[in-house]
């Protein structure tokens, strides 16, 4: 017998949508012989839909898709979906406290729901707040099809013993995952180990479908896969793509199916970005995006994923320079754009900069000034292209893409309501020393067919520099990057201590100097746009810290 994954991508609270994916997946799983189909955790209404769970309306309307989805399929003989959804009440009391609500997953045949689970562990950490909206499980659902036994687990169950054990105490032989399991650097090698200790660990077979899609900072990778009771890897769907995974089930729940390759480190990070970036896109209705090009290597990257992404023709580009904006900016910035074929357009912004600071200067007068100009005129700048590109976005309607890394966003090094401003920011998990890599990966490789080497050498290759002085570069302000990311990573990702990262061999100055201007550079973060998540510590959901503390290790 053959069983399919729906490796699909639902858009949240778009119900006619996603119950079109999943009826159509259903019925291609059917002609291709299959008699089970599992899909991604809470695929009717898309993961994660947050509070619009607590709404009863909307509670109503999953309701109302799965009975609508189990009606359609009933004329399919002997055939099962296990169907991801959320179940139970919307309603609150006074207090705001959940009558009951759980992450279900139910298992239909014949236009009836013939079991349903509810998640057992619910994870409350990095990206997810689950404890929010749904109560856990703790009843096992077994079902039979054809002479072998079939348990149900969402997601985070499988990274416990306890819910595989009852399932398969209960019977299972095999057990399939509905997951929304979503994308950071590494992340598909952690979940098939994992899989591999369990499926040893309890002597049955597993398949984990995973969802695929970009949803607001979050990339689902897909990857959905199968493992044998031995631990060996049976089946792999693509990774960051669409399919519909098949895998034949023989007796006693031994699988087999075809083992997609795993993508490189690098090339998982670029789909990921131009996947969460498209379906960013797509699934807010807009079609164009604008970005400052400024010759740097953070504009040009965010340049070939936007074009990766979007195409060239949705793609326009602003360079605007200042008196110090060096003379090779300009012919990389333009080099890149015809290399690309993207609209370029040249707005200076001397005539712009030199009102502000002539309407400041009465207010300015007797101030001190060290070393004349100071970060305020830097800052003047930034804010001007700032406020030049969202014009441009006003008019044209484009979404205006920052351009800031997360280096920058880490130390501040980076200008609110400057380079800050912006719809998407793509780039926002990305330090230094990988924007550089994959840009030379980028040139070395061609994923989307619009051209090897879209980035000038030279960018890649000189000092990198804000250009809001003379002859300023990053280093003037920064440790070098190799070593300002490393104790980024340390600290954010890992979250060691100071004196933890001194004791690696870091020097203390470094450690203290990039340690308090994280610090201090939170409320920066706050009014950041929202962008792509990388790793498994990014600014934004997976990072919430308060403005005010005096807390300092």
């Amino acid at each position: 017998m053959k069983i399919a994954v729906a490796q699909c991508n639902p858009v949240v609270g778009d119900f006619e949508g996603n119950i079109r994916q999943i009826v159509q997946s259903a019925r291609d799983a059917y002609a291709a012989g299959a008699r089970i189909l599992v899909t991604p955790e809470l695929a009717i209404c898309g993961y994660i839909p947050e509070d619009l769970l607590l709404r009863p309306a909307f509670m109503q309307a999953c309701d109302a898709a799965l009975a609508r989805i189990a009606q359609e399929l009933a004329a399919l003989q002997d055939f099962y979906l296990v169907l991801g959804h959320p179940v139970g009440s919307g309603e609150r009391t006074r207090s705001f406290a959940v009558q009951y609500r759980h992450n279900a997953a139910s298992v239909i045949h014949a236009g009836q729901v013939l079991a349903t689970y509810a998640k057992h562990m619910l994870p409350n950490y990095q990206v997810f707040d689950e404890r929010r909206y749904f109560v856990p499980g703790n009843n096992p659902v077994v079902f039979e099809v054809q002479g072998v036994r079939y348990g149900v687990l969402i997601c985070e169950d499988i990274w416990f013993d306890d819910a595989a054990l009852q399932a398969c105490k209960a019977g299972a032989q095999v057990l399939l995952v509905p997951n929304a399991s979503p994308y950071h650097a590494s992340k598909q090698a952690e979940r098939e180990q994992r899989l591999a200790d369990l499926a040893r660990k309890t002597g049955a077979s597993i398949i984990y479908a995973n969802l695929f899609g970009g949803q607001d900072e979050l990339v689902f990778d897909g990857g959905s896969f199968a493992v044998n009771a031995g631990g060996e890897l049976a089946a792999r769907a693509t990774q960051l793509g669409p399919e519909l995974m098949l895998v034949d089930a023989g007796q006693g729940g031994a699988l087999q199916g075809q083992i997609h390759p795993l993508l490189s480190e690098d090339e998982s990070l670029w789909r990921a970005l131009v996947l969460g970036l498209k379906d960013y896109f797509v699934k807010n209705g807009f079609r164009n995006a604008v970005l400052g090009l400024s010759g740097g290597i953070d504009s040009a990257l965010v340049l070939a994923i936007a074009v990766d992404a979007l195409g060239a023709e949705h793609v326009s580009t602003v360079m605007m320079p200042s008196p110090y904006t060096a003379d090779i900016s300009l012919l990389d910035a333009r080099d890149m754009a015809q290399r690309l074929n993207v609209r370029y357009d040249e707005v200076s912004i001397l005539d712009t900069f030199n009102a502000f600071r002539s309407a400041l200067a009465p207010v300015f007068q007797g101030m001190p000034e060290p070393a004349g100009e100071d970060t305020t005129e830097e800052n003047i700048q930034a804010r001007v292209r700032g406020t030049l590109l969202m014009a441009i976005s006003n008019k044209t309607g484009a979404l205006v893409l920052t351009t800031g890394n997360k280096s920058e966003l880490a130390t501040g090094y980076c200008t609110l309501y400057g380079d800050m401003a912006g719809g998407f920011a793509v780039i926002k998990d990305l330090v230094k020393t990988r924007v550089y890599r994959l840009a030379r990966w980028r040139n070395e490789n061609d994923p989307y067919g619009h051209g090897k080497e879209p980035i000038p050498e030279r960018i890649i290759t000189r000092a990198p520099s804000a250009e809001l002085r003379p002859d300023q570069t990053d280093q003037d302000s920064l440790p070098p990057y190799d070593v300002l990311d490393q104790i980024i990573e340390r600290y954010v990702e890992e979250d060691q201590g100071i004196e933890d990262i001194v004791a690696a061999g870091f020097e203390r100055s470094d450690v203290d100097k990039v340690t308090r201007l994280i610090k201090l550079n939170e409320y920066k973060r706050r009014q950041a746009p929202v962008g792509i998540r990388l790793t498994h510590r990014a600014f934004g959901r997976d990072w919430r810290y308060p403005i005010t503390s005096k807390f300092r290790a």
